[in-house]
């Protein structure tokens, strides 16, 4: 369970300003209470505690990071089309900042990787960084992001645009195509939720 010390008023803001309901504590201890995804922020005086299964679905809210941050995101597809999932990593110098990973129903591995992609991009919009470098291990994605390759099917045309319009929030990015090796734990974050872990 993370606990994130801040003040709980301004907490409550953030999740308002985030389109979070925000509800009356359960006891005489508890600020506030407030539900987003898997995850359940509780406050008390200082500090707001975060229970669930991700509870990186609200904690991203609430912390104010800012900076530069390494971004690894990475899409499987078992049948391509079958079905799908997406992982991803976030880390600046202090480590691992979130992971995670979700399965995202039936589509294709290039399909799975876009979704992966601005999956990872939300989270690390989310936490407030200004700077990204992101990796994956799709040339594919990375080339036609970056505009080295086009995309004709119209699918992956949309997925682009969307893509290059969150990449758009942070004041500076990079997105490099790195071996799978190098973003091992995307894979592995993908792969857990297709297993169903």
């Amino acid at each position: 369970m993370p606990t994130i010390e801040c003040d709980a008023e301004r907490a409550r803001e953030r999740l308002r300003d985030a389109g979070v309901e925000v509800e009356d504590g359960n006891t005489d201890h508890e600020r506030w209470r407030a539900s987003r995804g898997d995850a359940t922020a509780v406050a008390y005086d200082g500090k707001v505690v975060i229970q669930g299964s991700n509870p990186q679905d609200v904690e991203a809210i609430l912390r104010e990071e800012g900076g530069r941050a390494h971004v690894y995101f990475d899409g499987a597809s078992r049948g391509n089309p079958g079905p799908a999932a997406v992982g991803w990593a976030i880390v600046n110098s202090d480590g691992i900042v979130a992971e995670g990973g979700e399965r995202i129903g039936e589509t294709t591995n290039n399909r799975a990787e876009y979704e992966a992609l601005a999956r990872a991009l939300e989270m690390a919009r989310d936490y407030g960084f200004d700077e990204v470098d992101v990796r994956g291990d799709s040339e594919l994605i990375v080339k036609q992001v970056n505009g080295a390759w086009s995309a004709n099917d119209p699918g992956m045309q949309e997925r682009r645009v969307r893509v290059r319009s969150l990449l758009e929030e942070f004041d500076s990015w990079s997105l490099e195509h790195v071996p799978r090796e190098i973003n091992e734990r995307a894979d592995e974050m993908a792969n857990e939720a297709l297993d169903g872990n």
